[in-house]
């Protein structure tokens, strides 16, 4: 398994656990128990960022520019124009 591996299933894991803390804040009973997972979800999605950006950074997590076109169809769709 070469580092590139390692970084995707880190940022795999890591995405699963802002689910469970997102999921966790949603489903809170009070409101101790809501800015916990609210903080843990805050300071898991710092480090899927941390993670992500090395891995942009090596060039092994690159993003597509999306065509202008096709962003201003799906605005007219869900502003409802």
């Amino acid at each position: 398994m070469d580092d590139k591996n390692v970084m995707e299933n880190i940022l795999l894991l890591e995405k699963g656990a802002c689910d469970l803390f997102m999921h966790g804040a949603i489903e809170s009973p009070t409101g101790n128990v809501h800015q916990a997972f609210q903080s843990a979800l805050t300071e898991s999605l710092g480090m899927q960022d941390v993670i992500y950006g090395k891995m942009a950074g090596k060039g092994w997590y690159t993003t597509e520019q999306a065509a202008q076109d096709k962003v201003n169809t799906l605005r007219q769709k869900f502003s409802g124009q």
